[in-house]
């Protein structure tokens, strides 16, 4: 089962990870000035998660894929990983899908 780990980033702002059940860690968010802020993110995730339109699927510049995660007003939620091959970042985002909804979260800031 999934989880979002949340925690305090050196500047002293709120960041989460959403992790597959295996520990991986599957979307990491933008910096949030306030933990409600934070948790807000989390329960977009939970939301935007179910709707494949809102996942962005993008190139990096070295040519790796990854994905973003955006909400219902355009602005980025969270970014995957860069990954080796497109059908590893297919499976990234069905991992977001599956986990997302029902994840746990464990407030570590």
């Amino acid at each position: 089962m999934g989880k979002f780990e949340i925690k305090k980033d050196k500047s002293g702002q709120f960041r989460f990870n959403l992790k597959a059940g295996n520990g991986q860690v599957i979307l990491s968010s933008e910096a949030y000035k306030t933990k409600a802020a934070c948790e807000n993110g989390i329960e977009s995730v939970r939301k935007n998660s179910k709707n494949d339109g809102m996942f962005e699927r993008k190139v990096a510049k070295n040519g790796k894929p990854y994905f973003s995660l955006k909400a219902t007003n355009g602005q980025e939620i969270g970014a995957s990983q860069m990954y080796a091959s497109t059908s590893s970042m297919a499976n990234g985002i069905a991992s977001v899908k599956k986990n997302a909804p029902s994840a746990k979260v464990v407030d570590n800031s």
